[in-house]
């Protein structure tokens, strides 16, 4: 509809509602003439129908302008006084000021508690705790590590969590209470800020905490980000020498001794990226290990422990592992802290050592001779294992890639032959330095694998093994375990067309994602960043265990294996765990626990996987079953480890 000049009409509603808009954005002193132009227009009409329609009320005109007064008066709180003029307008003046100041007091009020309550809100108030872990820095590791760090049932477990990161504080917390077990006996505290920036780093309280970890987040610039954060906590504790213990992760090679230098004497320096694959390159010959290890980095199980060393000082090693009916002993912690992982049995317990053991908890290990468990009779002869050339294939290409390579040069027996298939070119192979072996031959090929056609082409007769590996972030819209999972379902399409099952070890970035891998019961799904942030809590728990896991995660060294039961017990006889500890003992490895062959197949549960069993336990061994070992794998070449080979690394002995 149009006016008469052409103009359209604007509806009378419209306009009022405009001009009221218009009324209220002039000034305060307007929004409070309509305030009281809205309350008396209300409540004068209301008080005059309830003086008019009472019975009781005074007849003449006066008397009921008087009673209407009255109401409205203290419905507004103005005061009901009544007499002359002069009386009702102080009456109104002195009820105004009244309401006035009261009106303020509660805008006053109101107006604090909503600045606090966002300051709270924004995570910018001072934590003060004392024997705390802080937590820097948001990564994919985050909820792992404050989830097992939650689950930790050492006596000395923090009494609280405090995680700094330059996050909104509701969405971490959002985020921990979705990802994270609940524990009445913990608390978590989030702060939002840069972690950065000394001055909100102070906020946190590091000097008094138990223990810092750093993590880098998933941006190009990580590692920079975290060395950044190293200095900064320098500056706000000081050249001091007796500040809490730092865990910091980096990603590259590059950064690794700068974060050393920057952490301090008591810093450790992780380098996620060699992890990682040193993790891939170790499962590749040994099916199953994924499991293990993530049985072993957990603390809903067992896990490493530093136990009293008193009963064995001055006497071998040896006889300590058959004397803890309760727990699994793996090395010797000297005096000196120098971490001796696996070491022979005549090795003399010096005063003052520690044992590592495999226990429950803390306070679960005890000293028992368990020697008369051993029946001797049913421990097999030890006899050499034949071990022959390999041949894999390396589907995808990522940063860890080359690191992947580097480790299956230094584990792959010789004559073992690697293909790798990218979607573009990649540089070739690093050629060996001298004294170092020469390591399997590597061969590229660029094929176009986000095409369907050309994984259902693959012939995967040859090889023993296939390694998905998936792009890295930022290399294309999609996440990069989708193409993981596309490619593990054109594998298994092509099990199920040759009828033969080929072992698969894939990486993954998110757990949830995990129990979707169409894969088939021998191979590993590797969850890079879980398996590196439940490594982290482990440290964080105990620096004393970092070179553990060091040595564990080397390609040389002590490393945990899963061998043929029938290597270590005669097939199908009846004994004791503890007679499989000693067999280990005198094959020079460690027993730490089995894996059952008849659940050995199955996706549900532990997959037959128990980890220090009591070595009173007495069970049928088959040759099918497997143990658990810590043992340095004899069939692999050695390679020559340089000054920087560490991926655990500590700044200081």
């Amino acid at each position: 509809m149009e006016s008469a000049k052409g103009r359209p009409r604007v509806p009378l509603r419209d306009w009022a509602r405009y001009r009221f808009d218009r009324t209220l954005a002039r000034s305060t002193g307007t929004l409070m003439g309509w305030l009281v132009i809205t309350c008396l227009a209300v409540v004068v009409p209301v008080s005059l129908l309830l003086v008019w329609t009472d019975p009781g009320s005074p007849t003449s005109l006066p008397d009921r302008l008087i009673a209407t007064w009255r109401i409205s008066a203290e419905t507004l709180r103005l005061g009901a006084a009544t007499g002359t003029p002069l009386r009702l307008v102080l009456s109104a003046v002195l009820g105004l000021v009244a309401l006035l100041c009261v009106s303020t007091l509660v805008g006053v009020i109101t107006t604090g508690l909503a600045e606090r309550m966002a300051e709270l809100s924004r995570g910018r108030s001072t934590v003060l705790e004392q024997g705390h872990v802080l937590v820097l820095g948001w990564s994919d590791q985050v909820t792992t590590v404050v989830g097992e760090l939650v689950a930790a049932r050492a006596p000395r477990r923090p009494r609280a969590i405090v995680l700094l990161a330059d996050r909104d504080k509701a969405e971490m917390e959002e985020a921990l209470t979705t990802r994270t077990a609940p524990a009445p006996r913990a608390r978590i505290i989030c702060r939002s800020g840069p972690a950065s920036d000394p001055d909100v780093l102070a906020l946190v309280s590091p000097r008094s905490a138990s223990t810092v970890v750093v993590l880098p987040s998933a941006e190009p610039t990580a590692d920079a980000e975290v060395l950044r954060i190293l200095l900064a906590l320098r500056a706000v504790l000081g050249e001091d020498t007796d500040g809490p213990p730092v865990l910091a992760a980096v990603r590259d090679d590059r950064y690794r001794a700068p974060a050393r230098l920057a952490a301090g004497p008591r810093g450790t320096v992780l380098e996620t990226d060699t992890v990682t694959a040193r993790l891939i390159a170790q499962c590749v010959g040994r099916p199953g290990l994924s499991l293990v290890l993530r049985d072993l980095l957990d603390f809903a199980g067992d896990e490493f422990h530093l136990a009293d060393a008193t009963a064995f000082h001055h006497g071998p090693f040896g006889p300590a592992l058959l004397s803890h009916p309760d727990s699994c002993v793996v090395g010797l912690l000297t005096p000196e802290g120098r971490t001796l992982l696996n070491p022979p049995a005549d090795t003399v317990v010096r005063p003052g050592s520690r044992l590592i053991v495999l226990a429950r908890d803390d306070d679960s290990t005890r000293v028992e001779d368990c020697r008369h468990l051993v029946d001797a009779s049913a421990i097999a002869p030890s006899r050499a294992e034949p071990a022959g050339p390999s041949r894999l294939l390396l589907l995808g290409w990522n940063r860890r890639a080359p690191l992947v390579l580097d480790q299956l040069r230094s584990t792959a027996r010789p004559g073992s032959v690697v293909d790798v298939v990218a979607d573009s070119a990649v540089p070739g192979p690093r050629e060996p330095e001298g004294g170092e072996p020469a390591g399997p031959d590597v061969r590229f090929r660029s094929a176009p694998l986000s095409r369907p056609e050309t994984l259902l082409g693959l012939d995967l007769d040859p090889y023993d093994a296939v390694v998905v590996l998936g792009p890295d972030r930022g290399d294309g819209p999609d996440h990069p375990d989708d193409w993981t999972l596309v490619t593990l379902l054109a594998v298994r399409l092509l099990e199920q067309r040759t009828g033969r099952e080929t072992r698969v070890v894939t990486e993954l970035v998110d757990d949830r994602n995990r129990p979707l891998a169409p894969v088939n019961s021998g191979s590993d799904v590797i969850v890079s960043g879980m398996l590196v942030g439940l490594l982290m809590a482990q440290i964080a728990q105990n620096r004393h265990l970092a070179p553990v896991f060091e040595e564990l995660f080397s390609a040389e060294g002590n490393n945990v294996c899963l061998r043929p039961a029938g290597a270590y017990i005669h097939p199908g006889a009846e004994a004791t765990f503890a007679g499989v500890v000693a067999a280990a003992r005198d094959r020079g490895e460690c027993a730490i626990g089995y894996r059952r062959h008849d659940v050995a197949r199955t996706r549900t549960g532990d997959h037959g996987i128990r980890l220090n069993p009591p070595k009173g336990e007495r069970r049928v061994w088959y040759a099918e079953d497997q143990v658990v070992v810590v043992a340095t794998d004899h069939h692999l070449p050695t390679a020559a480890a340089g000054p920087d080979a560490s991926a655990i690394a500590g700044s200081a002995p």
